[in-house]
């Protein structure tokens, strides 16, 4: 593992950049550290740090500092140690120690054991302890050497450090003069007794250097150069994100019992409904920099990307938010930490599917598991969320915030109800993840074809209520959600065309015809349903037969290229750099919601930072791309791919005059979203384009950031929210992969 970091030599400008952004308000771009001035003639310190592992438990690491600048400067280094406290709040509890052994830092606690952090040289070690300072913070006693100490005995020389050379936080100082242009040195070793930091340390760095090096250019190998960098980086990126998070709601709600109380209203606040949350995990994170919490639907895109790596860590991950200490006992999933009653796309199935194929479709055992936990997610789905009972799905903002022209995740006024087109694109897709994981299981146990069937009957209601009760808009040939009267059933469509109407989409699966045609027992079935039910004839295509695909899909053979014509336009979904959450033909001519004679709310196409307060205007759907439902995209055109061939094809671009098959699409759109991260004909990287002119030594040193500017592909929201943007390490595998089938012929 290796990290990088830039620190400014010059103060850093925290007053300057809160004030600038305060000026700039929401129709400015933001403010950035590189805005300032900071890094001005490269006076800057350049740290790299390396870890590899010589055995489980002993961690050789390389920090290189290098002094970026022309004139010789100093830098204090300080690797710490420090243990999470739990002492303060918990009766009883045991506390651990750091102490000094000969120059280096020996840390112990009873389920732990003894590790030693030894560095080379002659550092000072200093000590104090991981507790608040509660003189500064409150005016009170407390522990005479509080966590802070250490910092200000190296900014300002005070006696807050602890002479007995005991504690429970600890660092070794280095002072390190560098010249201009030069760099320094540190060699560290963690490990349960000190071992040498010569030759079997510079082994351990050399063997997982090498080993890292022939494992990622295995993933990938017809990548170029330049991708296979995004790439490594991307999975770099996701694998630092891990993070051990610990939410027990009760106690939260309750108080820790050596602290004061909290508030009463506490308990009937954020959260109170989830006392069952015991969370105390290794998670992925969506972003450990801003967002130190997992979203549930984050992570199941997590997953996905992961299991090209880690298929162990993916499966346990998405096993994990069905566990009874996380999943609600009524069934439904926490979406995040701000509030776990939010409603988040249901993509746990298909990620469960997918990582379960990327692993070699060899975990039946692990796919069962998930299959139960989520089959209790589904029906929280068809209970709460469908309240009509008309399989027309609502849900709330779904996690893409402010796309609509008002706030989904709040009732509508008079008594109005909203029937959400991605709301019930999402539970269809679900059904048809389900449908495809019970089929797989019925390979091995019969029983699940009576589950199978139950998926397909579901899924066809909502085939039927999606394409012919409103939210399919023919004249348009589109989805849009509907408002409607429960009084009397008067709708009005939404004609807002965003990422909401192309999630129906993405609810399609195929099956190996062969593989059905084993289970004549689930044909039959099938085949009774739709004999007495027609109507529902059109939710799917049955084939059975050797070599034949069977597909189900809301979006059928004769809608699918009108859908597509929207999303092959340039002037409206699809961007050089992907597919926009909105469409671009509301850049000059905004969408209005009228409503009882007037226009109540209205929808313009913003292609990167929001300007609407929706959401505390810190999220936008409004025009940027974003890699989730971009790879559920892609996903989707796979699957119509294998079902139609070759003998399918759209004009893409629109206006091109260019006719593409559905696979030719995948790899044209692939590719747009991985050259966001690719140097292009001038040189820049679109992910940097809105960026002065990068440092030559930052060039290839890449952010994967939450979305990406709609028109230039410039990274916007969070910087290093590496999590679903991750996705583009999957794309560029599938692309390697493509490249290979072409030049096999």
């Amino acid at each position: 593992m290796r990290w990088r970091y830039a620190y400014p030599q010059a103060e850093f400008p925290y007053a300057d950049l809160v004030a600038e952004n305060a000026r700039r308000g929401r129709t400015v771009g933001e403010y950035e550290l590189l805005d300032t001035g900071a890094f001005a003639e490269a006076r800057y310190w350049d740290i790299i740090v390396d870890y590899a592992k010589a055995a489980p438990d002993d961690v050789c690491i390389r920090m290189t500092i290098r002094n970026a600048g022309p004139d010789r400067a100093s830098i204090d280094v300080l690797p710490t140690l420090w243990f999470r406290n739990r002492w303060s709040w918990d009766s009883g509890a045991t506390k651990p120690e750091i102490g000094e052994a000969d120059g280096a830092l020996a840390a112990a606690q009873p389920d732990l054991g003894r590790m030693v952090l030894a560095g080379d040289g002659s550092p000072e070690p200093l000590f104090c302890d991981n507790e608040s300072n509660m003189h500064r913070l409150w005016g009170g006693d407390g522990p005479p050497y509080p966590k802070d100490g250490i910092n200000d005995h190296v900014v300002a020389g005070a006696a807050t450090v602890n002479p007995a050379r005991t504690g429970t936080k600890a660092a070794l100082h280095y002072h390190l003069d560098v010249e201009g242009g030069g760099a320094a040195e540190i060699r560290l070793r963690l490990s349960p007794e000190r071992r040498d930091l010569s030759d079997s340390w510079s082994a351990a760095l050399r063997a997982r250097s090498q080993e890292a090096d022939d494992f990622y250019e295995s993933l990938a190998p017809a990548a170029t150069a330049d991708e296979a960098l995004v790439m490594r980086q991307a999975f770099a990126g996701m694998l630092w994100s891990k993070q051990f998070y610990n939410y027990d709601v009760k106690r939260w709600l309750q108080g820790d019992p050596t602290q004061p109380a909290p508030p009463p209203s506490r308990l009937q606040g954020r959260n109170a409904r989830w006392g069952h949350i015991f969370n105390r995990d290794v998670i992925s994170m969506p972003d450990k920099w801003e967002y130190p919490w997992y979203a549930a639907w984050d992570l199941a895109f997590h997953c996905v990307t992961l299991a090209h790596v880690d298929p162990e860590f993916a499966k346990e991950q998405l096993r994990l938010m069905t566990r009874e200490w996380y999943m609600n006992p009524n069934g439904q999933l926490p979406a995040y930490e701000w509030n776990f009653s939010d409603v988040n796309p249901p993509v746990h199935a298909l990620a469960a599917l997918s990582v379960y194929e990327l692993d070699g479709a060899r975990d039946s055992v692990w796919l069962e598991r998930m299959f139960h936990k989520l089959l209790l997610g589904f029906t929280w789905w068809a209970n709460v969320k469908d309240p009509e009972g008309d399989h027309l799905f609502g849900g709330g903002f779904l996690g893409m915030d402010n796309v609509g022209p008002f706030d989904r995740s709040e009732p509508l006024a008079n008594g109005l109800v909203l029937e959400q087109a991605d709301g019930t694109g999402w539970m269809a897709l679900y059904c048809l993840s389900m449908l495809e994981i019970a089929i797989v299981l019925a390979e091995h146990d019969p029983a699940y074809e009576d589950v199978a069937i139950k998926f397909f009957e579901h899924y066809a209601m909502i085939a039927e209520a999606i394409n012919d009760r409103g939210l399919w808009d023919e004249s348009d040939g589109f989805y849009y959600d509907q408002v409607r009267r429960p009084a009397d059933g008067t709708a009005w469509p939404v004609r807002v065309r965003s990422m909401t109407g192309l999630i129906p989409f993405c609810a399609v699966a195929i099956g190996d015809g062969s593989r059905i045609a084993k289970m004549p027992e689930l044909l039959e079935r099938i085949a009774d349903f739709l004999r007495v039910r027609p109507e529902y004839a059109g939710a799917v295509d049955l084939a059975a037969g050797p070599h034949q695909v069977t597909i189900a899909a809301l979006v059928g053979h004769d809608r699918l290229p009108r859908v597509l014509e929207r999303l092959a336009d340039e002037l409206e979904f699809l961007s050089p750099h992907g597919l926009r959450s909105l469409s671009a033909a509301y850049r000059d001519r905004p969408f209005e919601f009228w409503l009882d004679g007037h226009v109540a709310t209205s929808v313009d196409y913003e292609p990167a930072e929001s300007t609407t307060p929706l959401f505390g205007g810190n999220s936008n759907w409004r025009g940027p791309i974003w890699f989730p439902v971009n790879y559920l995209v892609l996903g989707a055109l796979r699957r119509f791919a294998r079902r139609y061939g070759d003998e399918f094809t759209v004009e893409f671009p629109v206006g091109s005059g260019q006719q593409l098959t559905l696979a030719h699409i995948v790899r044209d759109l692939s590719q747009r979203l991985v050259d966001i991260f690719l140097p292009g004909a001038d040189g820049r990287r679109p992910v940097f384009a809105a960026r002065a002119e990068p440092d030559p030594t930052w060039a290839d040193a890449l952010l994967f950031h939450e979305y990406f500017h709609g028109d230039d592909g410039t990274g916007l929201g969070a910087s290093h929210q590496t999590g679903w943007t991750g996705l583009v390490a999957d794309m560029i595998i599938r692309l390697s992969r493509a490249r290979e089938q072409e030049a096999a012929g």
